[in-house]
């Protein structure tokens, strides 16, 4: 049986360690557990060892865990999002990490304005141009946010990413820095970008190191999924 709190105990330190690196504390550092695929019971779990957040993919699943789970928890929706369930994220869910395309931010827009709520939205880049990945290239980026940050009901607060994948967690050291250089030229240019979500269970302390300040780790937490 996978011991969560030991593994969490285990992720603090090595976040803790990589932070410093760089100057930074550990409190610098948002650790999101990716909760995709594990039951509430596990979710529970990492609670009791101290995590507050917690990312998904699908909103049905984040729907039916926020049901049976406090609502002091903060969620996040890390996967690709369709349209038509912009709806269902509205309540509950503090920051989508994956806003990839200029038709959903309008649907968002609409949304939001109909219930008349906000919600907070990192930019998702395909730094790599992986054509079975979503995001924004790099070339895109610009005239993106332009479009994005003018809607009243999106609040733009930074960049996530996944690099291709790689053998070695510094493998994507390449990519790691040219994202934290696009978001140190995004935030001089719109302060109110905070988050660089970056790095997960078998490359964060490289991400962390590169400037991360967002990390999503599944694995490395619940272990290895079925799924």
């Amino acid at each position: 049986m996978t011991d969560i709190a030991k593994n969490i105990e285990i992720i603090e330190e090595r976040v803790d360690a990589s932070a410093k690196k760089t100057g930074r504390r550990r409190s610098d550092i948002t650790i999101v557990a990716v909760s995709k695929t594990v039951d509430a019971y596990a979710v529970e779990q990492a609670v009791k060892a101290g995590m507050r957040d917690f990312g998904e993919n699908y909103v049905q699943e984040y729907l039916k865990k926020r049901e049976v789970l406090n609502d002091t928890l903060n969620w996040h929706i890390i996967g690709p999002l369709q349209s038509n369930k912009v709806k269902y994220i509205l309540d509950g869910v503090c920051l989508l990490h994956s806003l990839d395309r200029l038709s959903l931010a309008q649907e968002i827009e609409r949304q939001c304005e109909n219930k008349g709520t906000q919600i907070s939205a990192l930019v998702q880049l395909n730094i790599g141009k992986e054509p079975t990945k979503s995001g924004i290239y790099e070339e895109d980026l610009q005239c993106f946010i332009q479009d994005a940050s003018v809607m009243r009901r999106i609040r733009l607060k930074g960049l996530m990413a996944i690099p291709p994948a790689a053998f070695q967690a510094d493998d994507n050291r390449p990519y790691f820095e040219k994202l934290r250089r696009l978001f140190d030229r995004c935030k001089a240019e719109y302060p109110e970008f905070e988050y660089l979500s970056m790095g997960m269970s078998d490359d964060f302390e490289a991400a962390i190191e590169e400037g991360s300040n967002v990390v999503r780790i599944g694995t490395a937490v619940f272990g290895a999924r079925s799924n």
